[in-house]
């Protein structure tokens, strides 16, 4: 079927609508909702929605609030008779879950819009069902009362969040399935890791990009340009829950204040690799880190062209490409796995490329701390936003990776730097680029 005969069915079809049809399509969600913004009923206790500023959590809660109150038999057998409506502050609770552009009282059509009384802090639906606002300033407003299900808003900046959580877990008794969804924009809080790691959490993901076609025309190029790859954006924009190993070698508010956006005239520039083993799904990544040392004597973390599944040839090239595009000096390649074979491969694109091998002598933690160390004396910056990288050198601890892989960034990275940094041996000249 062609485009326009596709059109003409869809006018002939929305023209064949009476009024109440119309309005009944509108607030249709399931219709409209993202596959983020929407969960069937399941054998889930908490459904917990995490994302990025202006990514629809709000919508997505309030929708399933006018579902539950309802009795819509896509989200219940029967109405909800009494719901929490929790918030960080009362203001939030009103301003944003109750009154807001996407708040409970706009999600629904006139005729079952609830009644606010704010006096009571109370919405009350034409079907009898209630919902009761409470925040996290009073814990102990949810002593007494009992509820069927609950909505919890921005759970991450709720002030007293453990005690709050708790009291509301006492208060949902009615039912045969008490349930509560979350929204919120993520912060590494000790109650927020608990929910994640519940059995009985389903979860859902979704970033501030996701919701673009809702947001205001310009905000995505001027937000995203500003804080995309940070610690702030990637927790604020994409949604992620961004923490730190407490015996890692770095953190990231500490990487932060390293960050610049352009480094100064470059004395040396070097592309350091760590190669695998093999190139299977299995074997761990290509480490291919470019780094420069400028004419202030510091260092210069440039690109991070770290390649996964990727043949020598593959990784070879890219390495190669990296160093006439930047017209390094070097290339810094660790050879205890291929021996003089890495060099080999180097060499078959291109015969003149300056190679020094490396070889480890000491454990990959030996080897960074004193890379570390010149993180913490202010001696390196990052000319840009590495995430991956950045996520590897924030959970990089005495036993390694957390998840047990190969640091194969962080060891290019290392590489790199102690080659400009620690390895002072030759003289650099002054150039740019």
């Amino acid at each position: 079927m062609t485009r326009l005969a596709t059109r003409k069915k869809t006018r002939k079809f929305l023209e064949s609508l009476s009024n109440e049809d119309v309005v009944r399509l509108k607030y249709l969600w399931p219709v409209r909702a993202g596959h983020k913004q929407y969960a069937v009923p399941d054998k889930w206790t908490n459904w917990l929605m995490l994302g990025g500023r202006g990514a629809g959590k709000t919508r997505a809660g309030a929708e399933w609030v006018r579902g539950m109150m309802s009795g819509d038999k896509m989200y219940t057998p029967s109405p909800i008779g009494r719901m929490a409506l929790v918030g960080e502050t009362y203001a939030a609770v009103r301003d944003v879950m109750i009154e807001g552009q996407s708040g409970i009282l706009a999600v629904h059509p006139n005729r079952e819009r609830p009644n606010w009384i704010s006096s009571k802090r109370q919405l009350i639906w034409p079907n009898g069902a209630v919902a009761q606002v409470f925040t996290s300033e009073e814990p102990d407003g949810l002593r007494g009362p009992q509820f069927g299900a609950a909505w919890c808003d921005e759970l991450a900046k709720w002030n007293n969040a453990e005690e709050t959580w708790n009291m509301l877990q006492f208060a949902l008794r009615l039912g045969d399935y008490p349930r509560q969804v979350i929204t919120t924009t993520p912060r590494p809080i000790a109650l927020l890791k608990k929910i994640i790691k519940d059995s009985r959490t389903l979860m859902s993901h979704s970033a501030t990009r996701d919701n673009r076609k809702n947001l205001a025309a310009g905000f995505l190029e001027r937000i995203v340009g500003e804080f995309e790859g940070t610690r702030l954006g990637r927790q604020e924009l994409d949604g992620e829950l961004i923490e730190d190993r407490d015996d890692a070698l770095w953190k990231r508010d500490d990487l932060e204040l390293l960050r610049v956006d352009e480094p100064p005239e470059l004395q040396r520039i070097v592309v350091a690799i760590d190669p695998p083993i093999s190139a299977t799904k299995k074997s761990d990544a290509c480490g291919i880190v470019v780094a420069g040392i400028g004419v202030d004597g510091l260092s210069y973390v440039l690109e991070d062209l770290t390649i996964s599944m990727a043949s020598p040839f593959s990784w070879a090239s890219r390495a190669v490409a990296a160093y006439h595009r930047w017209h390094a000096d070097a290339v810094v390649a660790e050879t205890n796995q291929g021996g003089d074979m890495v060099e080999t491969i180097l060499h078959s694109i291109d015969a003149s490329l300056p190679v020094k091998q490396v070889k480890a002598t000491r454990g990959k933690w030996l080897r960074a701390e004193p890379v570390a160390a010149l993180y913490e004396r202010g001696r390196v910056h990052h000319a840009g936003c590495f995430s991956e990288l950045e996520d590897q050198m924030c959970d990089f601890g005495p036993n390694g990776l957390s998840s047990g892989r190969s640091p194969d960034r962080l060891d290019a990275l290392v590489w790199a730097l102690t080659e400009l940094s620690l390895n002072r041996q030759s003289q650099p000249k002054v150039r740019s680029i």
